[in-house]
Order: C-alpha cells, then sequence, then structure tokens
C-alpha cells in the first residue's frame, strides 16, 4: 500500500463519478472565486489611482522641475542654456532621475522656456473689456510640430536658424481659440513691451491635438485666452483683461533674454497606465525623492543649483491612500469570513466522502492497509479530479478579469486546490488511525464529549477570546488591522463551540417531560436532537461566520447607503430644490407642483446676506409659511418643531424690540445672541427685529452653522420675496422640473446629488466586491447546510424505514425530520443574529464609512457611523430555517418514496 497505482484511482472514480463531478465542480468554482478576489482587487485599486490623477489638474498631477538662468553667467553661457540641445539634454536627465515606478509619458511631457510674467501688447485692435491693453505670455515650447496641427500659415521660424538676446522681432504661432477670442490671424503683428520692446509677428495658427492633455493644460493660458482681472479691495473687482498666449520658435529662447524674466521647465506627465495602487509606497518616495530628496540634489548639481521641483502628486497620492485605507479593514474582513466559510465547506466536503467510505476504509485497514498507504491513494484519487479542476478555475478568473498581477491569484487557487485534495486523506487519516473492527451503530452518539475535544475546543475558545479581547481595546485602527480582519471568524469560533456545547443541554431537559405527550414523534425528535456530536461543529461555524459576515456587510452597505442619503438631504433640503437668482417668477410655483412626481412643495424666501447691527457679521434668512414649513421639517427629519412657535404675533415684524419676530435659529447663532431681540438689516437695505425661540441644528431652506428662520409675514413687503421652492415627494421627474423651472431657475434633485458622492473607482469596487463577498457566503453557508443534512441523510433514510416498519406514517416522518432539525436550525439562526451583532458593535468604534460614503474624509451629515442592519440580521436567520425545514420535507418525501426494503438490507448495522 505504500505506492499509488492508477488502477485504484480509476476503479475508484468510475465507482463514484457523480461525487467527482461534484467535487470537480465545488472545487473550480471556489478557485475561480479565491484567484478573481485579489485581481478585482487590484483592478479597483488601480481604477481608483488612475482616476484621482487623471481628475486632478494638469499642473498638480504632473513634476515640473523649473530653472531660471544661473546667477552671475555671462551672456553667452545664458543663451547656450536656453537653446534646443541643451534643453533635450537636460530633459534626458530629468527623466533618468524619475525613480520607479514613477514612469513618465513621454507622449504628453513638455519642456522648453517661457516669460515668468505676462507683458501688456498696446494695440488696439485687441480687446479690452474694461479698457486696459491685453497682456501676452511668450513661451518657447520644444516638440510643438508633434502636438498641433496647422490651420492657417505656418509654424514659427528663426531668421538664420539660430538667435541670440538681441533681436527684436520674433514670430510666432497661436492657437484657434487664442486667434478667435483675439481677433488675431496669419500675419497679425503684436508688440509687447517687456524691458525692451518686441515685435511679434503671427505666422500661423494651430489646432492641438489633445487639448486637454499635459502638454496644453500645464500652462493653458498657451492653448486658450484669460480673462483676468486688475487685483482690488475685498468686494470691489477691479477691471478685467484678456491674457493670450504666444508660442515662439522652439530656438527663439535666447531671444527673451533681457526683455522678459525667463525660465526654463521640464514637466513630466505621469503615464496613467502605469499607476498601480500596490506601488502607492513606492510612488510616494518616488515623488518625495524629486521634491526634496536625492533626485532633487541630483538635479541640482547637473542641471542647475537653483533647479526646482514643484507637483501636487504627493497631494493626489495622499488622499487616495487615505481612502483606501479607510476601505481596506472592511474589505479585509469580507475576505477572511468569506474564506473561512469556503474553507469549511470544503473540509465538509471531504470529510463527507470519508463518512460514504467509512466502511470500505475500515475493511482495509483490518485487512492490513496502512494509514499512509490509505492517505497516498485518497490523495491522488481526489488530486485527479481537483487539481484540473482548480486550474480551469483560474483561468477562468484571469479571462473574466485581465489587467491584473498573476501570482496573488495562482496562489489563492494553489492553496483552494491543495485544501480540496488534502481535506478526504486527512479525515481519513484522523479516523482510522486505529484498526477498528466493528464501529457500532451510525446513529448512536456518545452523551458526553471526550477529554480531548474538550481541552481543544477550550484553548482555541481562549485563544479566540483573547483575540477578541485585544481587538476591542486596540479598536479597529490601532494597530490590530489583522485582528480586525478576522473579527467574523473569531466570533463564530465562539459562538460555535458555545452552541455546540449548550443547545443539547434544554433538549435532553425537556426530552423527559415530552415523554408524556401523546404520540413517539415529539419525545422521538427531541432525543435525537438533544446528542451532542462534533459533526455539527464544521456547519456552525460556517453558518454563524456567514452571518456575521452578512450582518456586517449588509450594515457596511446599509450605513453607506444612508450616509449619502443624509448628506444630499442636507445638501439639498428636501427632495428636489428649485432657486431663482432674483425670486421666483409668476406661475413657476404653479407649474412646479403639477410635475411628475412632486407631492408637496413649500416657498422660502432666503436671504443670503442679512447682516448684524454692526455689520461684521453675516446671516442666512430664511422667510417662511410656519405650518407648511414645520411639515416639511417633519417629513424630511431636518430640524423638526411646531409651526405654532414661528407664527407672527400681532404687530411684529417692525423695529420696535416689542415687536420682534421669533425665529428658528442654529445653535451657533442661539449661542451669540441668546433669547433678546435683536435688529438685522436685510440686504434690499429694510430691518427687521427677531427673537431665538426655537433652536436647530439644521434646517430644510439653509445649510451651514448661521441661519435663522422666521415667519414670511412678519417681514417688510417685498424685502424677501420668494425664491426657493422644496418638493417632496417619489420618483422625481427632472426633465419635467428642469422644463417647469425653465432658464430662471437652478433646479437640484436629492437622487442626482446622491450620484455624485460615488466618483472613484474605489468606492464602488469596494462596494461590489464586499457584495460579492456576501453572496459567496450565502452560497458556501446554504452549501454548507446541505452538506451537513446530506451527512446524514442515509442514517435519516434507515430510521425512517425501521419506523415504518413499526407503523410510522410518511406524514409522521415528515413531522419527525423537520422537528428534528429545528432544535438545531433555531439554535444556529438566533446565534447568528448575536455573532452579526457583536460583530458589528465590536468593530463600529474604530471604523468611520464616512471616506467610503463620500470618497472624502468630511460629510455635511458627520461622521457616517457603522450600525447593525436589522434586515441584514434578520433575513439570512430567516432563510437558514426556511432552508433547512425544506430539505427536511424533501428527504422525508425521497424516503418515503423509496420504500423500506431499499433501505433496509440483510446486515445492516446502520
Amino acid at each position: 500500500m505504500s505506492s499509488v497505482t492508477a488502477p485504484w484511482v480509476r476503479t475508484r472514480l468510475r465507482a463514484a463519478p457523480g461525487a467527482a463531478v461534484a467535487l470537480a465542480v465545488l472545487v473550480a468554482l471556489t478557485a475561480c472565486l479565491a484567484a478573481a478576489f485579489p485581481r478585482a482587487l487590484d483592478r479597483y485599486t488601480d481604477a481608483g489611482l488612475r482616476t484621482a490623477a487623471e481628475r486632478a489638474p494638469a499642473d498638480e498631477n504632473g513634476v515640473l522641475v523649473s530653472a531660471a538662468p544661473d546667477f552671475g553667467e555671462d551672456a553667452a553661457d545664458a543663451e547656450a542654456g536656453l537653446r534646443p540641445e541643451r534643453l533635450a539634454e537636460a530633459y534626458r536627465f530629468v527623466l533618468g532621475n524619475v525613480e520607479h515606478p514613477l514612469v513618465v509619458d513621454e507622449r504628453q511631457s513638455s519642456y522648453g522656456v517661457r516669460a515668468t510674467e505676462s507683458v501688456p501688447a498696446p494695440e488696439r485692435w485687441l480687446p479690452r473689456p474694461d479698457g486696459l491693453p491685453a497682456a501676452m505670455v511668450l513661451a518657447a515650447p520644444q516638440e510643438l510640430e508633434g502636438h498641433a496641427r496647422l490651420r492657417s500659415g505656418r509654424l514659427p521660424r528663426l531668421t538664420g536658424g539660430r538667435t541670440g538676446a538681441s533681436p527684436t522681432e520674433l514670430e510666432a504661432a497661436v492657437t484657434e481659440e487664442t486667434a478667435r477670442t483675439l481677433h488675431m490671424k496669419t500675419g497679425s503683428v503684436v508688440h509687447v513691451s517687456g524691458h525692451r520692446e518686441l515685435t511679434v509677428r503671427i505666422t500661423g495658427v494651430l489646432a492641438p491635438e489633445r487639448p486637454d492633455g499635459a502638454y496644453w493644460s500645464v500652462d493653458p493660458v498657451l492653448r486658450t485666452p484669460s480673462l483676468r482681472r486688475v487685483p482690488g479691495p475685498p468686494g470691489d473687482p477691479g477691471p478685467s483683461y484678456w491674457v493670450g498666449g504666444l508660442l515662439l520658435a522652439p530656438g527663439a529662447g535666447p531671444a527673451l533674454l533681457g526683455s522678459v524674466p525667463v525660465v526654463r521647465y521640464w514637466n513630466l506627465a505621469p503615464d496613467p497606465e502605469a499607476l498601480h495602487g500596490r506601488d502607492l509606497g513606492p510612488l510616494t518616495s518616488a515623488v518625495a525623492s524629486l521634491e526634496s530628496g536625492p533626485a532633487l540634489q541630483q538635479l541640482q548639481s547637473t542641471i542647475s543649483p537653483v533647479a526646482d521641483v514643484s507637483t501636487g502628486l504627493d497631494d493626489v497620492l495622499a488622499t487616495y491612500g487615505q481612502l483606501r485605507d479607510d476601505t481596506g479593514p472592511l474589505i479585509a474582513v469580507a475576505a477572511s469570513g468569506a474564506g473561512t466559510v469556503a474553507a469549511v465547506v470544503l473540509l465538509m466536503a471531504g470529510g463527507l466522502t470519508g463518512e460514504r467510505r467509512r466502511a470500505e476504509l475500515a475493511l482495509l485497514r483490518a485487512r492490513g492497509a496502512s494509514v499512509r498507504g490509505i492517505a497516498g491513494r485518497l490523495l491522488a484519487e481526489t488530486a485527479v479530479v481537483a487539481v484540473p479542476a482548480g486550474a480551469l478555475g483560474l483561468g477562468v478568473a484571469l479571462l473574466a478579469l485581465p489587467g491584473a498581477r498573476l501570482l496573488p491569484a495562482l496562489w489563492a487557487a494553489v492553496a483552494v486546490t491543495a485544501l480540496a485534495c488534502l481535506a478526504l486523506p486527512l479525515r481519513a487519516a484522523l479516523a482510522h488511525h486505529r484498526v477498528r473492527v466493528h464501529d457500532g451503530r451510525r446513529d448512536a452518539a456518545s452523551p458526553r464529549a471526550s477529554r480531548r475535544r474538550t481541552v481543544a475546543e477550550l484553548t482555541v475558545a481562549v485563544l479566540a477570546l483573547g483575540a477578541v479581547a485585544v481587538l476591542r481595546r486596540r479598536g479597529a485602527t490601532d494597530g490590530a488591522g489583522d485582528l480586525v480582519a478576522m473579527a467574523p471568524v473569531l466570533v463564530g469560533v465562539i459562538a460555535a463551540l458555545v452552541l455546540v456545547r449548550l443547545y443539547p443541554l434544554p433538549l435532553r431537559g425537556l426530552a423527559r417531560p415530552a415523554r408524556r405527550l401523546r404520540g413517539a414523534v415529539g419525545p422521538l425528535a427531541l432525543a435525537r436532537a438533544g446528542r451532542t456530536s462534533a459533526s455539527t461543529l464544521l456547519p456552525l461555524l460556517a453558518l454563524l461566520t456567514a452571518f456575521t459576515v452578512a450582518a456586517f456587510g449588509g450594515s457596511v452597505l446599509s450605513g453607506v447607503a444612508d450616509a449619502r442619503d443624509r448628506a444630499a438631504l442636507l445638501t439639498v433640503g428636501a427632495d428636489a430644490r428649485v432657486e431663482a437668482a432674483e425670486g421666483l417668477p409668476d406661475g413657476m410655483t404653479a407649474r412646479i407642483r403639477q410635475a411628475s412626481g412632486a407631492r408637496e412643495v413649500t416657498e422660502a424666501g432666503v436671504d443670503y446676506q442679512a447682516r448684524t447691527p454692526d455689520g461684521r457679521q453675516t446671516l442666512q434668512l430664511a422667510g417662511v409659511d410656519p405650518d407648511a414649513y414645520a411639515a416639511l421639517a417633519g417629513h424630511t427629519d431636518l430640524g423638526a418643531f411646531p409651526g405654532g412657535r414661528l407664527t407672527r404675533p400681532d404687530g411684529a415684524g417692525g423695529g420696535a424690540e416689542g415687536a420682534a419676530l421669533p425665529a428658528l435659529a442654529s445653535a451657533a447663532v442661539a449661542e451669540r445672541y441668546g433669547d433678546r431681540p435683536f435688529q438685522l438689516r436685510l440686504s434690499d437695505g429694510g430691518a427687521v427685529t427677531v427673537r431665538i425661540v426655537l433652536v436647530r441644528d439644521r434646517t430644510p431652506a439653509v445649510a451651514g452653522d448661521d441661519f435663522l428662520v422666521v415667519d414670511r409675514s412678519g417681514l417688510p413687503a417685498g424685502a424677501v420675496p420668494p425664491n426657493v421652492l422644496l418638493l417632496t415627494g417619489d420618483d422625481l421627474d427632472a426633465v419635467a422640473l428642469r422644463r417647469a423651472a425653465g432658464d430662471l431657475g437652478t433646479v437640484r434633485l436629492r437622487s442626482e446629488e446622491r450620484g455624485t458622492y460615488v466618483d472613484s473607482p474605489l468606492q464602488s469596487g469596494a462596494e461590489r466586491v464586499y457584495a460579492a463577498a456576501v453572496a459567496a457566503c450565502a452560497g458556501y453557508a446554504a452549501l454548507a447546510l446541505l452538506l451537513s443534512l446530506a451527512s446524514a441523510g442515509r442514517e435519516r433514510a434507515a430510521l425512517l424505514a425501521r419506523l415504518r416498519t413499526m407503523g410510522l406514517t410518511r406524514a409522521q416522518g415528515r413531522r419527525l425530520l423537520v422537528l428534528e432539525s429545528l432544535p438545531q436550525a433555531l439554535p444556529a439562526a438566533l446565534g447568528g443574529i448575536l455573532t452579526g451583532w457583536a460583530a458589528v458593535r465590536l468593530l463600529s468604534p474604530g471604523i468611520d464609512l464616512t471616506t467610503l460614503a463620500m470618497s472624502t474624509a468630511s460629510s455635511p451629515a458627520g461622521r457616517a457611523e457603522l450600525r447593525a442592519d436589522p434586515w441584514s440580521l434578520a433575513v439570512p436567520a430567516v432563510a437558514v430555517l426556511v432552508l433547512a425545514v425544506g430539505v427536511a420535507t424533501v428527504q422525508a418525501w425521497w424516503s418515503g418514496r423509496r420504500g423500506a426494503v431499499a433501505e433496509l438490507r440483510a446486515g445492516d448495522t446502520r
């Protein structure tokens, strides 16, 4: 028996083809899911980083290396440093100092010479919005011909092909937008007045190849003119003027010396396809090296002592890293829970096969087979099925999720395949390490567990309790990251061990008084359910772990959805908001009321510039109809209040303190003014006296921390006209609302605002992975329950057959199996609810869902906390009960169809 031979394997596979196919399907599915998880993780983390980099402005996500002419250089050296060949040489050196894994996209990178400030152009034909002359930015970018197409004219050239600092005439090209906005065309002449006057002739009009790319977006004024204002005192914007860009010939850099201050620049655009979330640490180090580390020292020693590096890429990486760190513990919880349940199912599948072949393996041991030989043959038999199935699952995962790392997926699939291969041999080795001639009846169970099992369970329970205590003391974010991932498993292990020990005790206590009942079904079901068995531990652990992951995952997804809904509600104020800058036009309210889905429409007049008597503070003042607005506040749960408290008293609304309007105020305003009357100056010059009678943190009409709400009828006539409509209703039609509002009103919907909070693939990817993990847990938990019931199927069928020979009817047999399954399913369901609630309470202090919900660390609704979701606790428990009862009913029906003769055979010892 020491060698593994092919005939054994082939014979055993032919003897049970159904079991082999079932194992292959289970291994292939599990290997596919295990290999898909790290690849999905890679894909959405990479997409999140690339999206973060692409959405950042071009002047922030790139690395800009700049160097002014060295102080003290003679004219010849200064001119030489601005020539194209020296710039290209320095560009190659800069590229060589970029550390891996930061990869530069040379197609969108740029370098050249540009003026550091714009210079005025006195031409009268250039547009002058407020009478000020336009200004021009002079730049000599390299490789211009590769990033633009000629629309008219030609590219600028240098007379003689080379220039110095003395020329006073230059050629330049402009983009289509510059030409259209500043009324330029081929042949136009622009005089710019720097330290000396330069005459620039426009020789061509260009169309950028990729106007949104980094080449044209780092300094957008070279592509699109900008309307700027002269700085003035606060509240008094200065006059405006146009600034445009003139694109000189690549070698025209030296000609700018002595006319305008210039700088050499090398802008490095990162390659988005080379950005990977797993490289976040090395990427941060590479950027830091360029900003203030060894790479910068190399640039300063080679290019110029005054070389400087500026970038916003480090902020982009830091923001992305914060979002990834906040979602990481949640994904780890889902992965550990789903992995544990899948591993338990694989072990149960091996155990079921070992139980089915117990008699065969016991006979082999009795005839002299060694444990090693049996284990080797079983390993070969299982590997023939599991290894191709695992390879198939890996291949499906690789094809379904391309563009991610191979090695993590390969190791995950190998781990699944190895566990599937070893489950049956190890189970057989443990069960048959001693030779047994007769095992006795399989439906009999020991009333007490062995000492070894007791010691093992106590050891595991103590370790799990210790880990949970450490996790609770440190919190989810304070050095207990590995324990956070194992929280569902730890809680599930503790609950499974306790339930396996405790649930038979009350059943045994009920068995004795149940004997007095009429009929044998009830007492027999209680007697059988009250037996202890170690085989119930694995399925119970799978169920409880799945319950915990489902409850935790459901609570996470529910908390994220609630946080987004609350933030959107606080931002909009209702289900929809229509706002007009100059007051609501006649008929708009009636048109909005008729829009599809609108249920209630509440008017409000908001003065955003109301001031305190000293004029130092600005408050938001909302004038409303108290009763309608109170109903809206109660419906939205945004600072509900009794409407009668704000109703205008007789004579209120003037300037006398005794006739002050009652007001609802924010906590900050109430703290400053208390309950004494005070006067407000309205933006139209009028005044009103108010007295705070209610304090609320939120209110629908306005947002922020400084607001007042009063009865609109108490305000001076025409002072604060209605300019806001707040709508409530289901399935509001955004198109119909915008059509009814027309061009005079802006429409914001709560549903659209909510959608803006999901702006990163890292958020949506984490939610999808978590939902998939919860679904996988549910599927494997159902499979674990089915395997648990199937392992006792043959014994139950034989029992029913014996009882039917003694007069038990088929209906009584169905009731017996259902009643026998309920005492085990009910504790599992209740224990699942308890473990799910305990895991959420355990992890909630250290988990902040704000970043996952909002993509930022702040939210209008404050911190999004993890709370237990009742539906996530109740639905899995009910599903387990329904599945257990359904399987027991089907099993009893199937056994009844086969008949007693098929189940009871001569010499049967089950």
